[in-house]
């Protein structure tokens, strides 16, 4: 593709001259991270990824830049860390757009739903989030906020869902009423650490045996201890609900229960925080009025509630 000039000069404060755009390349992740996003190959024959940053997003983006950062020093696998300038700045403004840059991560595809079933992937991401643990304990200060609340979250959900989609929300009763016998008393007991806060297969890059990069680290905060733990399989199983109680699953749990990072609380009431976390989902689905996504998530969030004794007996809980 020809190249933009404002790309060429966003590029150069950071010393590249750029050859090409690499439009054929898929770009892995969320679009929505950012406004725009361009792989582009320079004349040291390496790619990059450079992102326009909404001005909204600037200030969360540079805490998000810090934590990698540190991470990174920590000798955390699977960081990526942006790139600074010679001038010490690692967000510029060039032609009043905001811009950061990171090296472009390549891997290979998954192949959904089937890796659902792929024994291996288990025990890979249980260890990152076992290693993710053990390097961000002394994260800096303004991570130290308030614990995210995915109960506070779910009652705002429903309260706008029960006036704007009350279809929607005669659906989800049951799953509400479920939460309502045990998790939501005791929610706010939960111990917290810092998450990624979508951590999903996903949003990983893979090599054919590892994680080459775990990539949008826009959700990262002080949440429950086992938010990641549960995004993840609750991903799994809208996949493929059989993956729920596949070898993938069995053994991402088993690890993190030997590590004791799902013990105590956390461990009697995960399926419940399973079914939590997807109201983030269906709230995802209900912005972009996916009425088909909308209808399996539904479902999907009965089916949890429903087989919840199954899957404590399938996990060992």
């Amino acid at each position: 593709m020809e190249i933009d000039s404002t790309i060429v000069k966003a590029a150069l404060q950071w010393g590249l001259q750029v050859r090409n755009i690499r439009s054929d390349i898929i770009i892995p992740g969320s679009p929505e991270r950012c406004e725009l996003r361009f792989v582009i190959e320079c004349d040291n024959d390496r790619l990059y990824l450079l992102e326009n940053i909404f001005p909204k997003d600037v200030d969360h983006k540079s805490k998000i830049i810090v934590c990698l950062n540190f991470l990174f020093r920590k000798g955390l696998g699977g960081i990526t860390p942006y790139i600074c300038t010679e001038r010490n700045e690692y967000m510029v403004c060039c032609d009043n757009r905001f811009w950061q840059l990171v090296p472009f991560i390549s891997g290979v595809n998954l192949k959904r739903p089937e890796y659902v079933f792929d024994k291996w992937r288990g025990r890979v991401m249980a260890d990152f989030l076992i290693e993710l643990r053990n390097k961000s304990g002394d994260l800096p200060s303004f991570f130290s906020l308030a614990s995210f609340s995915i109960k506070d979250y779910i009652y705002d959900l429903i309260s706008k869902i029960e006036t704007n989609e009350p279809e929607v929300f005669s659906k989800i009763l049951p799953v509400i009423l479920f939460l309502e016998k045990r998790f939501m008393k005791v929610h706010d007991m939960l111990p917290v650490a810092f998450c990624h806060g979508d951590f999903h297969p996903l949003n990983i890059i893979w090599s054919p045996g590892a994680i080459n990069a775990v990539i949008d680290w826009e959700f990262l905060g002080i949440k429950p201890e086992i938010y990641d733990a549960a995004n993840l399989i609750g991903c799994i199983g809208i996949e493929d609900p059989e993956g729920l109680t596949g070898d993938l699953a069995c053994d991402f749990f088993s690890a993190l229960k030997q590590e004791k990072l799902i013990s105590g609380i956390s461990l009697e009431i995960f399926i419940e925080f399973v079914i939590a976390v997807r109201f983030a989902w269906l709230s995802e689905w209900l912005r972009h009025k996916d009425l088909e996504m909308i209808s399996l998530e539904t479902v999907y969030m009965n089916l949890l509630a429903d087989n919840s004794g199954m899957l404590k007996k399938a996990w060992g809980i």
